[in-house]
């Protein structure tokens, strides 16, 4: 029902495919998978499949994610990075890669450096593409995990989506995260997107008018003050140094740093901070603060410990096993902690009591 509703995958591009009515649909998936992602339990339908984990620009956190997700639903995985080991160093064109590499994989996953390179990579091929990021276009996975843990916080905490303040904050003119996430809050209903950035890294004027033209409230601001208060959400930016000028890495002011005092100053008991990582530690940096990693608040943990459930979820509807899943769970075997972090909320468990 998933796939048929999202109408043009099999592939993952844009976070445009989603609807209220498909994300919700998204998420009731992840939600399914939530024991799996927790390990407490097992699902193996994928047994056999094997993911191709292409990615032509650094990464961590969404290769290694993506890897673990499929894993978890019993694949197998083979990853290469960087451009230096492969045939397009060599002058091999993205279409004739695309149509090499299909044929070695049941799904790929692919992170280029050029805007709409994925969808180019994507279009002569049947085997599902699932973009991790293309240049300074999209991150439609980091923008559904970030939506998902919205969703969750804002359950634990007994409020809703719809009619909420969030402040997106920093560098908002490079960052395909923060731009991913607020095109996909969109289909949500009435949302005061508070967009606090320095001259020269705002939010492109036209993604500022699509959300007018659907009936949601965006402001603009230059400082801290006014940009958090009253935000449910405060999303944090890191500056995008590999996509930007070096005079507007100049621009960006200590007073767009995010720490402990500026949060008990301005943001309420129940605001939620997130950040779709890496931050930045370095002071100089003037990014989301380490002083904060104790404060309940926080949520990037958790944030990037829901991409697990979310990239499964993914998978498993582009795979058509969705259906599958519940008969095919069973328990874990193995000992595993009641919590990750030791700086973890006290309801941050993957144990249930």
């Amino acid at each position: 029902m998933l796939q048929r509703a999202l109408g043009r995958w099999p592939h993952l591009l844009s976070v445009t495919q989603f609807d209220r009515e498909t994300l919700a649909a998204l998420f009731r998936v992840a939600q399914l998978l939530e024991p799996v992602a927790q390990r407490r339990k097992v699902c193996p339908v994928l047994d056999g499949a094997v993911l191709g984990n292409l990615f032509f620009e650094p990464s961590t956190r969404t290769r290694l994610s993506f890897g673990a997700a499929f894993c978890r639903l019993g694949g197998s995985v083979c990853d290469t990075t960087g451009f230096t080991f492969s045939s397009m160093a060599k002058g091999e064109s993205l279409a004739d890669t695309a149509r090499v590499v299909a044929g070695y994989f049941d799904i790929l996953v692919l992170r280029h450096p050029e805007t709409g390179s994925v969808a180019r990579f994507a279009e002569n091929i049947e085997v599902p593409v699932i973009n991790g990021g293309d240049g300074a276009g999209e991150h439609p996975t980091q923008a559904l995990v970030d939506c998902y843990t919205i969703e969750k916080e804002f359950t634990r905490l007994g409020k809703t989506v719809e009619g909420s303040c969030i402040a997106l904050v920093g560098d908002l003119r490079y960052g395909r995260a923060v731009q991913s996430l607020f095109r996909l809050l969109q289909v949500y209903d009435k949302l005061h997107f508070k967009l606090v950035a320095p001259t020269g890294l705002e939010m492109p004027t036209e993604l500022i008018a699509l959300a007018n033209t659907r009936g949601h409230k965006v402001t603009q601001h230059s400082v801290l003050e006014t940009g958090l208060r009253d935000a449910d959400v405060i999303y944090a930016t890191r500056i995008q140094r590999e996509r930007m000028p070096a005079e507007a890495m100049e621009s960006y002011p200590e007073r767009f740093r995010i720490d402990k005092a500026v949060i008990n100053r301005f943001a309420r008991k129940d605001t939620l901070i997130l950040h779709p990582l890496p931050r930045d530690s370095a002071p100089e940096a003037n990014d989301l603060a380490t002083d904060l990693d104790s404060d309940p608040r926080l949520a990037i943990f958790r944030q990037t410990d829901n991409g697990i459930a979310i990239r499964m979820a993914v998978f498993a509807v582009l795979l058509g096993v969705e259906s599958q899943l519940r008969g095919a769970m069973r328990d874990a075997n193995w000992r595993r902690p009641q919590q990750v972090g030791r700086l973890d909320a006290g309801f941050h468990k993957l144990v249930c009591a």
